[in-house]
């Protein structure tokens, strides 16, 4: 190799150690990146989580869900129909799941969100069956349709328990329905229906004013809910609760919530019977203990 050409290569590898340092910085601040060490990578967090619409859902099937006693009596429902009307910009106002980290120290939450669904655009239409089985006889029972039924923020969260075995969970509710009826007839056949219109259910003030926000009947921080396994002198059963509020990670006091029904009614071919209306301003749950026999 001649002298000139050696001189050149042993010059470059001597500036390297110099010019790459140098350079790096510049060509990533160009990139609008820039470099991180350890310390500053330990620092990132990321966030799971997945968005979801259902614009133009629609479900109809012959599902059938049976529920046997042990002296063979039975309940079911099936033929289930269920679809849902859109907001006007599709995917403007998803389902969320997401994993976030606890703001008080305790086990990452789960978290399901509902839509916000501030102008009531996205309504649910849905219906099936049911009947029973007992004491030789079967009987068809008729049909439970819901009609405009329309979900306003609030969700699900799940958690890990802080001093039990199974499942905390959070639920928040804000609801409202045009009208949930039992059909004797079928779901298309409204004589001898039984009809309750305008439901609404949502969280209160102390005066029993609906807030316009989701009734937070548990929250796993604040007031978990728990499922799990309890076993006894007579096996393991299923046990389903809500504890009471909890003064260090909330107020210790229940939230309040309300349910309004704008009617209740009855159809007959003899004519209508109309009960009129009923509220309740103020509920809290304190505390609820659940014991499934076996």
């Amino acid at each position: 190799m001649p002298r000139a050409r050696r001189s050149l290569l042993s010059a470059c590898i001597a500036l390297a150690p110099v010019l790459v340092p140098a350079l790096v910085p510049e060509l990533a601040h160009a990139d609008g990146l820039r470099p991180l060490n350890d310390s500053a990578l330990s620092d990132v967090r990321g966030r799971d989580g997945v968005s979801f619409d259902l614009n133009g859902f629609s479900m109809n099937g012959d599902l059938r869900v049976t529920y046997t006693r042990p002296d063979g009596a039975s309940i079911w429902a099936g033929n289930p129909s269920a679809s849902r009307s859109d907001s006007a910009t599709p995917f403007s106002d998803p389902y969320r799941f997401d994993i976030v980290r606890s703001n008080n120290g305790l086990a990452d939450v789960a978290q399901f969100n509902l839509p916000q669904n501030a102008n009531g655009e996205q309504k649910w239409q849905l219906a099936h069956d049911f009947g029973v089985n007992a004491d030789g006889i079967e009987r068809y029972g008729g049909a439970i349709v819901v009609s405009d039924l329309a979900l306003y923020g609030g969700g699900w969260q799940f958690s890990t328990p802080r001093t039990q075995d199974g499942l905390a969970f959070g639920v928040a509710l804000r609801m409202e329905i045009g009208q949930w009826a039992l059909r004797p007839n079928g779901r298309t056949n409204t004589v001898g229906q039984m009809g309750l219109d305008n439901i609404r259910i949502g969280a209160t003030d102390d005066n029993g004013n609906f807030t316009g926000q989701p009734w937070v009947i548990a929250d796993v921080a604040r007031q978990p809910a728990l499922v799990n396994a309890l076993a006894d002198e007579n096996g393991p059963r299923l046990h389903i609760g809500i504890g009471a509020p909890d003064a260090q990670y909330g107020t210790g006091q229940a939230a309040s919530g309300g349910i309004e029904i704008g009617k209740i009614s009855f159809t007959a071919p003899s004519g209508n019977v109309d009960l009129g209306s009923s509220r309740i301003g103020n509920i809290q749950i304190n505390y609820l203990d659940i014991k499934f026999r076996q």
